[in-house]
């Protein structure tokens, strides 16, 4: 870890607003993903967001209205984003989302396998398709025609939208974890 998590008392109030918004949304709605460390500081790619709160807090407001606006299945969803993370190799991104994506329903084969960089094949239209938009994508390429074309058949254009920019939320959520090599929180933390 390349940065160090910021004890919540050291925070000035506008950030430290941030970080228990942050603490408070996950305890909530992701409560088995370890976010906090024992001195209660973020954890994952927060502690990036708030050294450098004039992109991370920026960054974070994309992040929630992905959230907050998502018109996706929650399983689309998690298969595009644990694509993004094994595309780069990203351990807590990939921690957090294998959870999430049993919470939601896809099954410990299916993440397994797109934890390992493959798609499964029991997937449905639309997980299979986002599976495929994130992969081309997240290898630097140029969306195929075909593909683009099938996107727009199986999610609508506003589907596809959504889909491009969740793998490039997710995409630099990857980024800051790897760059910062941020590490897979303890079991028994």
């Amino acid at each position: 870890m390349r940065l160090p998590p910021l004890a919540p008392e050291t925070l000035s109030p506008e950030l430290r607003k941030v970080h228990d918004e942050i603490a408070a949304v996950v305890a909530r709605t992701q409560q088995r993903i370890v976010i906090l460390n024992a001195q209660n500081a973020l954890i994952g790619p927060f502690p990036a967001m708030l050294h450098f709160p004039q992109f991370g807090v920026p960054a974070l407001i994309f992040q929630r209205s992905l959230s907050s606006e998502a018109r996706l299945p929650k399983t689309v969803r998690e298969v595009a984003i644990l694509t993004v993370g094994a595309a780069f190799g990203a351990r807590y991104e990939l921690y957090a989302h294998e959870i999430t994506a049993a919470e939601v329903g896809l099954s410990h084969s299916q993440i397994a396998t797109l934890a390992a960089g493959n798609c499964p094949s029991e997937l449905n239209e639309e997980e299979a398709i986002a599976h495929d938009v994130a992969r081309v994508l997240t290898s630097g390429h140029i969306l195929p025609a075909s593909t683009y074309a099938r996107a727009l058949e199986v999610l609508g254009q506003d589907g596809v939208g959504e889909l491009v920019f969740l793998i490039g939320g997710y995409c630099l959520i990857a980024m800051l974890l790897n760059a910062f090599d941020v590490p897979v929180p303890d079991a028994d933390a």
